[in-house]
């Protein structure tokens, strides 16, 4: 069948970042400070993060312009196609129209580069000579080794354990462009050394390697943190996906009734859709918007909304978000991308005030759907990727038996020719799912910090 490929000349790339802060239906909560739990000003972060930065966080501009220097490095591989996805379409013989927007064309393989690129970018300005940061799956580890090589910063990278061990490229990748990676936990901080004498054989965890990486940023003076999701100038610099997203949708005549995002701390998921959800709620819209996350790692539809810390240690701010506990330890699935404890504070108002909707999959159900992508679209996706695949094919299957036109567009976020191992069991019926227990949610929510009103 013949392809169908929507691209945008590169002239028609976005000139500002859109900001759904003064859309949202209420204002979001004030991040607290971890130590008095008083909200936050700049100046408490500035020993960590660029005053642009900063400035962009706390930003109630409707759009934020993005820098040329920045719009140079996205022309290496943006504007993304969206493809209409007519061979997966034909598989499942669905009335539905499925298309797909393709964030593995990026140098790093995956959307990360997006704010990345903008990261790295704003410390340079700031005359910082070096980040520090965490990776789960290695996406965004390898995301910012390339920013930092751009722009001639060094950057180090704590990446949890278990994907360390099970996506060993990755490190490759990170070290090629120039950066260290280190296994998390590690003995290089007192959080990881603390950790490691207590659960020697612990896969690890993002709460666990964000507090490394902090640790490590507070320990040098030339060294800034770079986040890779959750927090609100992450989301904006993403928001690029989905600005192109509208014009290519415009193009093929359609507008999505379905958009979809896998979720872990939330940046592709609110990238691809808080355009849209900016136009829902400007417009009245009845577009669905659905946030498909791991049953191991099911924040958005188990978790409570509290605040909390984004790492082990407590050395975060504290966010209102949907939370298992920052002491949460998910079971080590291939969508490492995804096993993090917390949502995005944007993306956890979206939920709470109902704009947003939350579906949780199995393991073993993703890989089943991305082998029918691959093997109907060509794509070999990410593990992460594969939770919006599944949630599309769900979603086109009921409209298979109510015979509705229904039009779904999803966020291809990444690709997974470095997560071949996981196929690799799953192809040789070894991969299992984990769902995760009671137990562990209430384990985890042990750790919530008690704030007044939180």
């Amino acid at each position: 069948m013949k392809t169908e490929r929507i691209d945008l000349p590169q002239h028609e790339l976005p000139c500002k970042w859109y900001n759904i802060a003064p859309d949202l239906p209420r204002p979001l909560d004030p991040p607290l400070h971890p130590g008095t739990g008083q909200p936050l000003t700049a100046s408490d972060l500035a020993p960590i993060f660029p005053m642009a930065l900063l400035q962009q966080e706390m930003s109630n501009e409707p759009f934020i312009e993005i820098p040329d220097d920045v719009r140079e490095v996205y022309k290496y591989y943006r504007p993304t196609p969206v493809f209409r996805a007519r061979n997966l379409e034909k598989a499942l013989d669905t009335p539905a129209h499925i298309y797909y927007k393709y964030e593995g064309a990026s140098p790093a393989g995956s959307h990360k580069p997006n704010t990345a690129i903008a990261q790295a970018f704003y410390n340079k300005q700031e005359g910082i000579k070096r980040l520090s940061t965490e990776t789960g799956a290695g996406q965004w580890g390898c995301a910012l080794s390339m920013a930092c090589s751009i722009f001639d910063l060094k950057c180090a990278v704590y990446m949890v354990r278990i994907s360390f061990e099970q996506k060993p490229y990755r490190r490759v990748m990170m070290e090629t462009w120039g950066a260290e990676c280190f296994p998390s936990p590690s003995e290089r901080t007192a959080t990881g050394r603390k950790v490691l004498a207590e659960y020697p054989d612990t896969p690890g965890s993002l709460g666990i390697a964000i507090s490394e990486a902090m640790e490590d940023c507070l320990q040098h003076d030339d060294t800034h943190y770079a986040l890779g999701s959750v927090l609100n100038h992450v989301m904006l610099h993403q928001t690029v996906i989905g600005e192109e997203a509208l014009k290519q949708m415009e193009l093929a005549g359609e507008y999505p009734d379905i958009i979809i995002g896998c979720h872990g701390g939330g940046s592709n998921f609110a990238g691809m859709s808080f355009p849209f959800a900016g136009r829902k709620l400007r417009e009245g819209l009845n577009t669905r918007i659905i946030a498909a996350e791991p049953q191991a790692s099911p924040t958005l539809t188990r978790g409570p909304f509290a605040y909390d810390f984004g790492d082990l240690s407590g050395m975060t701010p504290l966010l209102r978000m949907y939370t298992l506990g920052h002491g949460f330890i998910p079971a080590p699935i291939h969508a490492g991308g995804l096993r993090y404890h917390g949502a995005a504070p944007l993306v956890s108002l979206l939920l709470n005030t109902g704009v947003i909707e939350a579906q949780a999959f199995h393991q073993v159900e993703c890989y089943e759907a991305a082998l029918l992508f691959a093997r109907t679209e060509r794509w070999i996706p990410a593990p992460e990727t594969s939770h919006a695949i599944r949630c599309a094919i769900t979603e086109a299957e009921k409209c298979k038996l109510t015979g509705e036109k229904k039009v779904i567009l999803f966020n291809f976020s990444g690709h997974g020719l470095l997560d071949l191992s996981g196929y690799d069991k799953f192809l040789h019926g070894e991969l299992t799912d984990y769902a995760m227990p009671d137990e562990d949610l209430r384990q985890g929510l042990a750790s919530l910090p008690k704030i007044p009103g939180g």
